[in-house]
């Protein structure tokens, strides 16, 4: 059994609840996590059941950070696939906190759907497995920036000098799943109830609606011209009247896109508010 040493709750770093069944798995994501140095205090759960016991247990930091309005712990690193309850199935608990933890998931091969799931839960971050301390340490840094983005900072340190979030999307290639970072999209076209994500490297259906997009998005710079489209805004070189309405050129005259009657006002207002193109 691991044991976990509490310290003074006034200490400055995050709490992190680690969640996996399997030993080896265990063992190498808590090493990850102790090693970055704003993680003060891990606390190990070896199933989702488990996991929820510690959060509603008697654990002294715990009951006086639930006690003084703060999350129960600063951020969840789980394991989506486990025997009995499911990484999921306890996201979807966690979901109901107020305020919830911060979600960051280990994924495996083939979770793929699973992963976007989560993505409409609010995780952060999908982590494939073997973890690199690099891609823990970039884990971590979108935990802090979403604390520090809903208020939440508690014992999250301050490290401005960190770079921006850059939050990432999960899609399913082939049985594996690959996680395509917000930075590289270039637009996003509607396709029903999914997106299509045109990136540097190609694009990548999602089973995400656009205009859930337009919101998780809309304080990263991305801004909705048409029913149909979401681009950002600092990618937009050129605002063009022809014939037909109003277009917008993506890059060096890399991709012309519709403007729509309705969206035109606030594109122009965004633009104006920007400094222009």
């Amino acid at each position: 059994m691991r044991v976990t040493v509490s310290t003074p709750p006034n200490t400055p770093g995050l709490v992190v609840l680690a969640v996996d069944d399997e030993k080896d798995g265990m063992d190498l994501m808590v090493e990850r996590l102790e090693a970055n140095r704003y993680v003060r205090r891990v606390i190990p759960a070896f199933d989702a059941t488990e996991a929820l016991r510690q959060l509603g247990g008697d654990d002294q930091e715990l009951t006086a950070r639930r006690n003084a309005g703060k999350p129960i712990v600063d951020a969840v690193f789980s394991d989506l696939k486990m025997p009995g309850l499911t990484g999921m199935e306890m996201a979807k608990v966690l979901a109901g906190f107020k305020p919830s933890p911060v979600l960051v998931f280990i994924t495996g091969h083939g979770e793929g759907n699973d992963a976007v799931e989560a993505f409409d839960l609010g995780a952060v971050d999908f982590i494939p497995k073997p973890c690199d301390q690099g891609r823990m340490d970039r884990a971590v840094q979108r935990v802090i920036s979403k604390l520090r983005g809903d208020g939440l900072v508690g014992e999250a340190p301050q490290v401005a000098s960190e770079p921006a979030d850059d939050e990432v999307i999960p899609v399913e290639l082939a049985g594996n799943t690959k996680l395509i970072p917000r930075s590289s999209v270039r637009w996003v076209e509607a396709q029903g109830d999914y997106a299509r994500l045109f990136t540097t490297e190609g694009s990548h259906l999602v089973r995400i609606p656009l205009a859930q997009l337009e919101e998780r998005w809309e304080k990263a710079g991305f801004v909705r011209i048409h029913r149909s489209y979401l681009v950002p805004i600092n990618l937009i070189t050129e605002l063009q009247l022809g014939g037909n309405g109003y277009h917008v050129v993506i890059g060096d005259e890399e991709r012309k896109l519709p403007v729509s009657r309705r969206h035109t006002r606030e594109l122009k207002d965004r633009i104006v508010r920007r400094g222009g193109l």
